[in-house]
């Protein structure tokens, strides 16, 4: 926990100095890389895909693991918000959450703690984050709590995740992209429709 806290530290004070400075950094369409988890029950490692679906939404998956008993995947809508540019910015979103985990179940009469693992779950997940994209790397610091819904003895779980991810598609490149394609379907309609007056042409 102090680790994390360090690296905490650390990321607001690149973020500062990143602000602080001219630099050139590109907004993103698809970005991917990994996430570094951590709470009361354990720490994970995992993979985190971010796409930008609108202007200001993307969409994440993730998918993390402990390599032991507990392992999530993760479907997120988020929201961003700049805070100061378009490349630091702060979002926020929720999706849904599944995976196998361990549970604890306290009996009052015994007062003992009962411990199952492999539990299948399927809950609610949200998260809230800061984001900086710097060139091709996005970085970003984030808390994700987990509402369970079924299949664990605990209502509220908590896990704060430290993501570095590779730009794969830049947003301009994206955007072109759709342009391309809208064009490509208007000047296919404009193929297909013929004029009316054709009806009354002789063959």
């Amino acid at each position: 926990m102090i680790l994390m806290f360090k690296f905490f530290y650390f990321f607001l004070f690149f973020c500062l100095f990143q602000v602080a400075i001219p630099a050139i950094a590109q907004r993103y369409g698809t970005a991917m890389g990994i996430r570094f988890g951590n709470s009361e029950l354990s720490r994970t490692v995992g993979l985190s895909v971010q796409q930008r679906v609108l202007e200001r939404v993307t969409l994440e998956a993730i998918l993390q693991s402990d390599f032991s008993r507990n392992t999530n995947f993760s479907l997120l809508a988020e929201r961003h918000r700049p805070i100061i540019s378009k490349r630091f910015n702060y979002y926020y979103g929720g999706g849904i959450g599944f995976g196998k985990e361990e549970s604890f179940i306290k009996n009052e009469e015994t007062m003992q703690i009962d411990h199952t693992y492999g539990n299948s779950t399927v809950g609610v997940d949200l998260i809230a984050g800061v984001e900086l994209t710097v060139a091709n790397a996005v970085i970003s610091l984030d808390y994700k709590p987990n509402i369970n819904l079924a299949g664990r003895s605990e209502f509220y779980r908590g896990q704060v995740g430290i993501s570095a991810r590779t730009v794969l598609v830049k947003s301009k490149e994206q955007k072109k992209k759709q342009r391309q394609r809208q064009k490509a379907k208007r000047s296919g309609k404009k193929q297909t429709v013929k004029p009316f007056s054709d009806l009354f042409k002789k063959k």
